[in-house]
Formats: structure tokens, sequence, C-alpha cells
């Protein structure tokens, strides 16, 4: 699999990139396998929280084999100094590590939650000193706002954003062009979340796909890869499928034909035409500049 640059880190990672919530309430051996599997396959950027559950634990000796041959990536959603200095430390041991590559302030969505990790004593003190300190290599941020994400990189030269790039919510809202083109105007690193998802879960509906909280697509092979490659026309430089092996699978399988050929103008109408049968439905709620 090849490598792609992250941004300006001098880091060059996988376009498919290993979500840690994969092993969450999974079997320590089959974790095992499935980390084993992605590295041979070639990923080399794995991606953790502590709010995963159990899955630092179940990640912990699966990559052990594997720590200096991968970028490794963990986050915080604790706001405080206090709270993601302990997080943060937490997650080290939890993990067997001396360092983590990447740290991200997690889940940043609301205009309170920059208040808190900018303030004095805020998350961004502990970020700043854990990096002085050799514990994290570069800083990012994952975000479900994009006018939170846009006013993050305006208070802080954060280089790597882990955004959902959904191609219902672009292509019906605008949702993340700011961003796509934020990333070519700054340089950060552009990871995309949520390209293959579908639309929300509907009342009532069986959630199929219990660790991911909007549907995912499943069994709609062209919308799957159309969805995939609207991440990388956007400028990913990687994408994490849903949380679950069969879509981390299916990415591995198909993303050398992602790769090969990008997104085309009848794709891209495709998409378009999809998007509006769950314009109603969309993930977030559409924002306005």
């Amino acid at each position: 699999m090849e490598r792609r640059p992250l941004g300006k880190t001098g880091l060059l990672i996988s376009p498919i990139m290993f979500g840690g919530i994969i092993n969450t309430d999974e079997t320590q051996e089959e974790a095992d396998r499935y980390v084993a599997k992605a590295v041979a396959a070639g990923v080399n950027y794995f991606d953790v929280a502590p709010s995963y559950g159990n899955a630092e634990a179940r990640l912990a000796p699966a990559l052990k084999p594997f720590r200096k041959d991968v970028v490794l990536a963990c986050k915080t959603t604790e706001r405080s100094a206090e709270g993601s200095r302990r997080e943060l430390l937490a997650s080290l041991r939890a993990l067997g590590v001396d360092h983590f590559d990447v740290y991200q302030l997690h889940a940043l969505a609301k205009e309170a939650d920059l208040e808190m990790a900018f303030a004095p004593g805020g998350a961004m003190e502990t970020v700043l000193w854990a990096r002085r300190e050799g514990l994290i290599g570069h800083v990012g941020f994952s975000a479900h706002s994009e006018m939170v994400a846009l006013r993050a990189l305006n208070l802080y030269d954060f280089e790597t954003v882990l955004f959902p790039m959904n191609w219902a919510m672009g292509l019906t809202t605008g949702w993340g062009d700011r961003i796509a083109q934020a990333a070519t105007d700054k340089g950060f690193g552009l990871l995309c979340m949520k390209t293959m998802v579908h639309r929300k879960w509907l009342p009532g509906e069986e959630r199929t796909f219990p660790k991911s909280w909007c549907k995912p697509l499943w069994d709609e092979k062209r919308l799957m890869l159309c969805g995939m490659k609207y991440g990388f026309y956007k400028g990913g430089a990687s994408m994490v499928p849903p949380g679950n092996i069969r879509h981390f699978e299916f990415a591995l399988d198909n993303i050398a034909e992602c790769l090969a050929n990008p997104l085309s103008d009848v794709e891209l109408a495709y998409l378009r035409d999809e998007a509006e049968k769950v314009r109603e439905h969309l993930i977030f709620a559409a924002e306005q500049s």
C-alpha cells in the first residue's frame, strides 16, 4: 500500500487508517488478528481514544510487535489541563508506549469546547507541555462542527485535522468545503471520517452496526466506493472506515481501485443524486457561516 504525506508533519501514512474502535469489545485473539492483518496489508496509521471503551487495552498487545513501524494517534475529550494530562498519561500507560506520534483534541463540537481548551488551565496547556516533554510528536484535533474546526485553526497551527468528509453532507450543504480549502491553504494533514456513512439511524431502525452512531453503507458497493473516493477528492491524506472489521476489510480490498481511478464527473453526479435521497436525514445539522 502506498504512503502519502500527512500535511507538513513529515510522516508518510497509509491511505487507510485503522480505527481502534474496531477492537472494542472484541476478544484479544480477534484484536491481534485484525491488527496483524492491517499491518500485513500495509496500514501504518492507527488511531485510538480512551472514549472507545476497552479499545486501548485490546490494541496494546496487538500493536506491540509493530509499534516501531507504525504511526500511533490518540485523543482526549478532556478540556481542562488537569483532566487532559491525566487522560494522556493513562493512555500512554494503557497502550504501553512512551509517546504518541499524533495527539488530538477529540470531538470539538461547540464553541465552549474551544473556550475551555484554550483558556488558562485548559487542555492546550497539556498538549504544549507534552510536546515539550516528547510525549507527543504532532498536534491535531477531530471535530464535529466545521465552524468550530475553522476557529480552532485560527487559534493554533494544528498539524492534522480529522473531519467528517461525508459526501451526503458535502453535496447537499457544502459541509467540508471550507476545511478542504483550509487544508490546501495551511498545509495541515486532512484525515477523513464518515466517508462510508449513509445517514442518521431512523427511529426504530435495527442498528446492524452497533458501534456506529450513524448508519454506515453496506451491500451498496458502488456507493461505498464513491464515498471513499469522495474523501480523497476533497484532499484527504487518509480515511478511517466505520468502526467495525467488515468495513475495514472492504476498504482494504478496494483502496487500490479508489486511488487508481479517482472520483469521476459521472461518479460525482451519482453521489449528488444519492445525497438528495437522504437530505432529510443527514448526520449533522447544516451550519450557517
